[in-house]
């Protein structure tokens, strides 16, 4: 199966609007595929080494406002849900909640770089911009960007190396299985291609197999 062509990525100064958003769902719909990678010993390894990294995204996220937001929810939750809670203590925990992301998102960061736990990390392949990574991962900016060169809203998940199986006629492959947000990640696919041309990339959509 040849990966669809990317369309060109947007500069990450690009204006944007609405209209050229992807529409993320209002639950992630985590989808699983299988992605092939062939070509030579030497060539396989190569893209092996490039795609392991830490497997998460070294987003700037605003965490006053996060920390805001988590309190609105909790002294005024949306119907049908009752607050359980007074307003200082809806204060007081999400104040704690907030410092806990904190420290979990600090730690996932500091792994960038230096972490190769994730067999294929699509930001060490295609790292996000900084111009892009400073306006946080909501933002339309970073949603069209995702979009346009990644071709999912967020990093794979339950990324693994699958078992070797029966070698086939066309060399040697490394195979990889995981799970992406809402959508197959074809540009992504499609850019690795023109990065190794030696390489061929086979992705396969597993729905409803597993």
């Amino acid at each position: 199966m040849e990966a669809e062509t990317a369309k060109d990525g947007l500069s990450a100064d690009t204006n944007l609007d609405a209209s050229r958003l992807p529409v993320p769902l209002a639950h992630t719909d985590w989808l699983h595929h299988r992605l092939a990678v062939f070509g030579s010993d030497a060539a396989v390894a190569t893209f092996q080494a490039a795609a392991a990294g830490a497997g998460t995204v070294p987003w700037q996220l605003d965490l006053d406002s996060l920390t805001e937001d988590l309190f609105l929810r909790l002294a005024s939750p949306p119907p049908p849900h009752r607050r359980t809670l007074r307003v200082a203590g809806a204060r007081q925990l999400a104040a704690e909640l907030g410092k806990a992301m904190a420290r979990r998102h600090a730690l996932a960061v500091a792994r960038v770089g230096h972490s190769r736990a994730c067999p294929l990390d699509l930001h060490a392949l295609l790292p996000v911009p900084s111009s892009i990574l400073c306006r946080g991962p909501d933002k339309p900016a970073a949603l069209v960007w995702l979009w346009r060169h990644w071709g999912t809203t967020q990093p794979l998940r339950h990324v693994e190396i699958m078992p070797a199986v029966q070698q086939r006629s066309d060399g040697p492959c490394v195979r990889y299985g995981f799970w992406s947000a809402d959508w197959s990640p074809w540009p992504a696919i499609a850019a690795f291609a023109r990065r190794w041309p030696a390489l061929r990339f086979e992705l396969r959509p597993t729905y409803g197999l597993l």
